[in-house]
């Protein structure tokens, strides 16, 4: 996650007439919420094209139609549904990829005490919902999308409490978005482990050698992120080809991101302070243009290389890409998979037992896992509260980890892909399930008093 937003250069000019003209939409993409608004305006869009007299271009447009991508023999001609599910989503994974690997190396993952009590939160999370949706399902075969329930959207998740402001303590949050990094790493390893049909070990071989390829990159301190995208194409196409789903190539290629920096906070301290010196030295008036001296240019890129080399590429890289996966990866992968056309009614639709495990595990079994497991971690004495935050925070969190929608969506699809009238319920009773959740949850915390201090681990 980006830190507090400080003023720039151009902050602190005359606004240039675009600026100006952009300013409400930047503003609004500066909402903690505004992710999670667009996503809903995609959703709903899905929805209603899915259900107008058009829907059978929606069917067309993202699951007939073919997009043929690439040359020679490395040709692959897919829909753009799987376009967007396979590859555009692998963005999406990466991002998680360095948001689970910065958390585990310098955030709340990165001490066991702090990371006992989400990484517990997390495992209640997702095997509570999965036991209710077994029992709904026993015997029937529907029983492959377990996996569905146990899934958390942490940009809905996070942009539904931002919602509540200054009522919810900082370190809800940091325990909502550990939770949800946490669930996100859970959910991986169960799309690798269970949702994979065929392997083809020899394109598993070449992945693996690419793999090797870019931890080799890190170990020599290469840094240029260029590099590392064109690795991970050549990554991600063979983990395609190997029958593992592609998405987890955006996971691993994360991992290989180097993310410590070329030079140390003092080393960056000196060189910008004499390239300022310098700039400074050279300056003819306030406002000159700096293009004018070749010199003062020289001090100007020396202060850009010295800003990229004190930032680790991990950390450059999540704040390039999230706004993107946000605004565009995420509301795309809604507006071609939300889209449910809806056949006899809403309760024919979910009054069937896919449908129901899916919705009473997302409702109820998570905020049921996520509390009970983390009352165990608590009572056992490995984890503690966070700071500031009571019982009622914690089930107010766990009500919204039911919001699964994302990652929910991603697996009923890797799990019904071969059963359209199962995958249809499935996501309807995401869409349901997800909604219930966020409901129940801003209407507990809406409740909650910030505590004063430091408040009691006891139940």
């Amino acid at each position: 996650m980006a830190g507090p937003k400080l003023p720039t250069a151009a902050d602190l000019a005359q606004p240039e007439p675009i600026e100006v003209l952009s300013r409400p939409f930047l503003r609004f993409a500066s909402l903690s919420a505004a992710g999670g608004l667009v996503l809903i305006v995609c959703t709903v869009a899905a929805m209603l094209w899915a259900n107008s007299s058009a829907h059978e271009s929606y069917h067309h447009f993202f699951h007939v139609e073919k997009l043929t991508v690439g040359f020679a023999e490395l040709t692959l001609s897919k829909s753009l549904g799987h376009w967007i599910n396979d590859a555009l989503m692998a963005l999406f994974f990466f991002v998680v990829g360095l948001e689970i690997k910065r958390e585990i190396l310098v955030g709340e993952l990165a001490s066991p005490r702090k990371a006992a009590l989400p990484i517990a939160a997390a495992l209640g999370g997702m095997i509570g919902p999965a036991l209710i949706f077994v029992a709904f399902n026993t015997g029937e075969p529907t029983l492959r999308g377990w996996g569905v329930p146990m899934a958390t959207d942490i940009a809905f998740a996070l942009g539904i409490l931002s919602l509540l402001g200054n009522r919810i303590p900082v370190s809800l949050k940091v325990f909502l978005t550990s939770l949800a990094i946490a669930d996100d790493l859970g959910a991986l390893i169960v799309i690798a482990l269970f949702y994979t049909e065929e392997l083809a070990t020899n394109y598993l071989l070449y992945a693996g050698g690419v793999t090797l390829g870019m931890i080799t990159l890190n170990a020599l301190r290469v840094r240029s992120p260029w590099v590392y995208f064109f690795f991970g194409l050549a990554l991600w196409y063979f983990v395609f080809k190997s029958g593992v789903h592609a998405t987890i190539a955006g996971v691993v290629g994360a991992m290989t991101i180097p993310a410590s920096a070329r030079v140390g906070a003092k080393g960056y301290l000196t060189a910008t302070r004499d390239a300022l010196t310098k700039f400074e030295s050279l300056s003819e008036s306030p406002d000159h243009d700096v293009t004018t001296s070749g010199e003062q240019r020289a001090s100007v890129w020396a202060i850009h290389k010295s800003s990229l080399q004190v930032m680790p590429v991990l950390h450059r890289l999540e704040d390039a890409i999230h706004p993107y996966t946000v605004f565009l990866v995420i509301p795309i992968f809604a507006l071609a998979n939300a889209g449910v056309e809806l056949h006899g009614g809403l309760g024919e639709n979910l009054l069937n037992k896919n449908s129901m495990g899916v919705v009473i595990g997302l409702f109820i079994g998570k905020p049921v896992g996520i509390v009970l497991f983390s009352l165990i971690a608590v009572k056992l004495g490995v984890a503690s509260l966070p700071r500031g935050v009571s019982w009622r925070h914690i089930l107010g969190a766990g009500c919204l980890g039911g919001v699964g929608f994302t990652m929910a969506l991603f697996i009923g699809n890797l799990a019904f892909a071969d059963s359209p009238d199962d995958l249809t319920h499935t996501k309807l009773a995401v869409l349901v399930g997800s909604a219930l959740s966020a409901i129940a949850g801003l209407a507990i915390l809406a409740t909650c008093r910030k505590q004063p201090a430091q408040v009691s681990t006891e139940a």
